[in-house]
């Protein structure tokens, strides 16, 4: 198989969307039928979290596996073009990720980070695990099934 052209790449890597994304809407349908209230995508607090609970002073994060780099998972690839430019571009996000998770912490706030691999394994064990995260007192949540 070929690599995409330049205007191919571009038309798809513009095509994908940080907001409301299949893994984030599919949590937070079922988060909301067993009860719970988020506020989405507020942007006074750092990293723009997908969904805020203020009642639980919880946030979560729905992340891609390939965009914010799930380590050991098969969703998280390499391209094969411009591969440096993507490696600088992979590493940013995940010190942002990380600085942005600290910035909440040093706030005040518990952090669950959802990957969209978990969600593909099963959208009921994550949102199980997710009620129960914020019906408990842990600091952090991180749901991921490492698929090779």
């Amino acid at each position: 198989m070929r690599a995409p052209t330049t205007p191919q790449r571009s038309r798809m890597m513009s095509s994908i969307r940080g907001k409301n994304t299949w893994p984030e809407r599919t949590l937070r349908s079922l988060i909301f039928a067993r009860g719970f209230h988020y506020r989405l995508h507020v942007r006074k607090l750092p990293g723009t979290p997908d969904l805020v609970y203020p009642k639980h002073r919880a946030v979560v994060f729905v992340h891609g596996c390939f965009w914010h780099r799930h380590e050991g998972c098969r969703y998280t690839t390499i391209t094969r073009t411009s591969e440096e430019f993507w490696q600088r571009k992979f590493l940013g996000n995940v010190d942002r990720d990380r600085r942005h998770v600290e910035a909440l912490h040093a706030l005040g706030w518990r952090v669950a980070v959802v990957w969209e691999c978990a969600l593909k394994h099963s959208v009921e064990e994550t949102a199980q695990a997710v009620e129960e995260w914020l019906h408990g007192d842990e600091d952090v949540l991180v749901i991921g099934q490492i698929i090779d």
